[in-house]
């Protein structure tokens, strides 16, 4: 590799060199944003408010993360996030996956209609208290499926699929036809297997978008027992911020108040992040080899 390297021309060195440069600036971009927040994490708050951690904890601590987990419905949170995330990613992977086969048909009577139609939900809205009412009126606000029957369809997610369905050849369907199979065979024993790429990757946006929702949770739910684990976090991580202000208002020039300022806002919202972004972690590299091919596919033709 080397010897080809010495083997160019000076401008592709060059070009060869800002192109290495400009990655690896990418890389740190994201590397050391989330090594500070690792090592805000297991650092105490109260000492991490004195500032110089970087990429290390000065004192290694789970105390920000025993704040975090001392929430007695945690447990339910967190099996309210699995349920509604692996539950919802499925049915509205299948059910857009349906419909982006239906409407990927050019046979379809009306189509074109209906592609404008779903075009038009990406671009304008009801709005929030419209929203709200729809879903009072027919009776999921303060359930579980309000996480769930509301986020079905994505016209996005639609889209994609569909415009990866075209590009499978409709020679396929046609030989299949031939040999007696109906449309929903064609589409579970082709068409699916077929689009793994597209599927894994519409299935992880459909995945982190579930598990990071902490809206739907805080407005259309009353009952903390139905409350996800983001929505949850985000009630700890603000109840904590605000007693950290109050102590620090009622301290003044009290050293032995400040000391009661044990778990600081910033470091717990750290912690809160980890928590968060741990299982998402852990899954993407199992569907990250189906992006290079979500990326390739299409990219030729015959």
């Amino acid at each position: 590799m080397g010897n080809e390297f010495y083997k160019l021309s000076a401008g592709e060195r060059a070009f060869k060199i800002v192109n290495y440069l400009l990655i690896i600036a990418l890389c740190l971009s994201i590397i050391l944003p989330f090594l500070n927040i690792l090592a805000l994490s297991f650092n105490p708050g109260k000492d991490a408010e004195r500032g110089g951690i970087f990429f290390w904890p000065r004192i290694w601590s789970l105390e920000n993360f025993e704040k975090v987990f001392q929430a007695s419905n945690i447990g339910t949170a967190f099996a309210i996030s699995v349920f509604r995330t692996f539950v919802g990613t499925i049915a509205s992977v299948f059910l857009t996956a349906m419909a982006a086969y239906a409407l990927k048909s050019k046979s379809l009577p009306g189509g074109k209609f209906f592609m404008m139609l779903i075009f038009f939900t990406m671009l304008f809205s009801g709005g929030i208290i419209p929203y709200y009412m729809l879903l009072k009126s027919i009776h999921l606000t303060n359930t579980i499926w309000v996480y769930i029957i509301p986020s079905l369809y994505s016209a996005w997610n639609l889209i994609i699929i569909r415009t990866f369905f075209q590009q499978i050849h409709p020679s396929l369907e046609e030989s299949a036809r031939i040999d007696g199979y109906n449309d929903f065979t064609i589409f579970m024993r082709i068409i699916m297997p077929l689009s793994r790429p597209v599927i894994a990757v519409i299935g992880l946006f459909n995945a982190v978008g579930h598990w990071n929702d902490w809206f739907t949770g805080a407005f259309y739910i009353r009952e903390a027992s139905l409350r996800p684990l983001s929505t949850l976090l985000q009630e700890m991580l603000m109840s904590a911020e605000a007693m950290r202000d109050t102590l620090s208002q009622a301290a003044g020039a009290k050293y032995e108040m400040l000391e009661k300022i044990q778990i600081t806002g910033n470091s717990l919202k750290m912690a809160t992040i980890i928590v968060v972004v741990a299982p998402i972690i852990i899954i993407y590299p199992f569907v990250q080899k189906y992006f290079a091919k979500g990326i390739m596919i299409g990219s030729m033709k015959e």
